[in-house]
C-alpha cells in the first residue's frame, strides 16, 4: 500500500515535469496543454483561481464532492480509507454516446509541499479491490495517472493544474472535445474554478 500511493504521486510528479507540454487552448483563466508520447496522450488544464492554495487543496482532495463541479462524476463514494493521505473510492460516470456507462476504483493520494515552493498534490490512479469486482452494468475502466498540482501565487490566489494521461477507456469522452467539437475539458474547468471560488 506504501509503494503504491508513493507511486501514485512519483508518477502524477512526472507526468508533471514532462518537457514537450503543447498549449492547445488559451482562454482568461484556462489553459489547456496536450502532451503526446506513443500511444498515450496527456492533458494539462491550468487554472488561474482566487482562493489561497490550502483552501483549493482541501476541497480538491475531497472527491466526494466532485460531482458538485464535475458532470463527468455521477456517484463517488469512498470505500477505504486507507490513511489520512489515502482514500480509495467507487466512481461512476455517464455514458458517452453509444456507450455502456463507465465506473473506475481510483486510489486517490494527498500530499501537504514539503518546501514552501512545491505544490500541493492530490493524484489519481486505478486500483483492484477484490471487493468491487467489475459489474455487468458499467464498463470497468482504468485511469492510469491523473490529479492536481496546487501552486501558490499569493495568499489569496493560485494556479491549479490538472492531468490526465488518457487511455482508451477515457477516449470516448475527450475524442469530441480535443478535436473542437465540445466544450467539455472548458466547461469542466471553469466549472471547478467556479466551485472553489
Amino acid at each position: 500500500q506504501a509503494y503504491l500511493s508513493y507511486s501514485n504521486i512519483a508518477a502524477l510528479t512526472h507526468l508533471a515535469g514532462k518537457p514537450g507540454w503543447d498549449i492547445t487552448k488559451t482562454l482568461d483563466n484556462v489553459k489547456i496543454w496536450t502532451h503526446e508520447e506513443g500511444a498515450v496522450l496527456s492533458f494539462k488544464v491550468e487554472m488561474q483561481v482566487k482562493v489561497p492554495s490550502h483552501v483549493a487543496f482541501s476541497l480538491l482532495s475531497d472527491f466526494s464532492l466532485r460531482q458538485r463541479w464535475d458532470r463527468h462524476f455521477l456517484t463517488c463514494k469512498v470505500l477505504q480509507a486507507v490513511s489520512e493521505e489515502e482514500k480509495i473510492y467507487h466512481v461512476t460516470s455517464a455514458p458517452a454516446a453509444g456507450h455502456q456507462p463507465r465506473d473506475f476504483v481510483i486510489l486517490v493520494s494527498q500530499r501537504q509541499p514539503c518546501r514552501p515552493q512545491e505544490p500541493y498534490t492530490v493524484a489519481v490512479r486505478s486500483v483492484t479491490l477484490r471487493a468491487v469486482p467489475p459489474s455487468p452494468e458499467f464498463c470497468r475502466s482504468e485511469i492510469l495517472c491523473a490529479g492536481f498540482q496546487i501552486h501558490s501565487n499569493s495568499s489569496s490566489s493560485c494556479t491549479v493544474c490538472y492531468f490526465n494521461q488518457v487511455t482508451s477507456g477515457v477516449m470516448p469522452y475527450l475524442a469530441a472535445n480535443l478535436t473542437g467539437s465540445s466544450k467539455s475539458i472548458e466547461d469542466t474547468a471553469l466549472e471547478c474554478i467556479k466551485f472553489l471560488e
